[in-house]
C-alpha cells in the first residue's frame, strides 16, 4: 500500500499476538492538517481478541481514536443497523455503529478473507463514496511471522 496515496498524514499499527502472528493491523489518517487523527481504519482476522466485545462495549478502533484525541470519557454503543452498500461491484452489508458520543461515526464490514474492518472517524460522517477508496490489505500481513 502506497501511503501516498491517501491525502493527511498516515500511521500504521500492528496488534501482535504471542505467536508470533498479525491479530489486527491499524491506519491511522490525519486529515485535519496536524490537529489530530481523525479517522482510524481497522482490519482484524478472525480469531483476534479485539474482536470480542461486550454487550455496549465500543470497537477497538473507536477505542483507540478517543485515547488517541485524549478523551476519557466513557463511550458506549447505543445501537446498530445493517446498510447495504455497493463497493465496486460488491454487495457490502455495513454495520453503522451509534455511540454515545455524537461526534463519532464508526461502520464495520466483514471482507471475503474472513477479516473484519472497521472505520471509526472523529467529527465527520462516513458516507458511501468512502468504500470507493479503501484497498484491502494483503492477506499475507496477517501469517504468522
Amino acid at each position: 500500500m502506497d501511503p501516498g496515496d491517501w491525502p493527511g498524514n498516515l500511521g500504521a499499527g500492528l496488534l501482535p499476538a504471542p505467536d508470533g502472528s498479525c491479530q489486527g493491523v491499524f491506519l491511522r489518517y490525519d486529515l485535519f492538517g496536524g490537529r489530530g487523527p481523525a479517522m482510524i481504519i481497522g482490519n482484524l482476522p478472525e480469531g483476534s481478541p479485539a474482536r470480542e466485545l461486550d454487550e455496549g462495549e465500543v470497537p477497538f478502533e473507536v477505542a483507540q481514536l478517543l485515547a488517541a484525541l485524549g478523551n476519557d470519557e466513557p463511550v458506549t454503543v447505543v445501537e446498530s443497523e445493517d446498510t447495504p452498500v455497493m463497493h465496486e461491484d460488491n454487495l457490502l452489508i455495513v454495520k453503522r455503529i451509534k455511540c454515545s458520543e455524537s461526534r463519532i461515526s464508526c461502520a464495520q464490514f466483514d471482507r471475503s478473507d474472513g477479516v473484519l474492518v472497521t472505520i471509526a472517524s472523529w467529527d465527520r460522517p462516513i458516507t458511501d463514496d468512502l468504500y470507493a477508496l479503501l484497498k484491502p490489505l494483503p492477506a499475507e500481513l496477517f501469517q504468522q511471522g
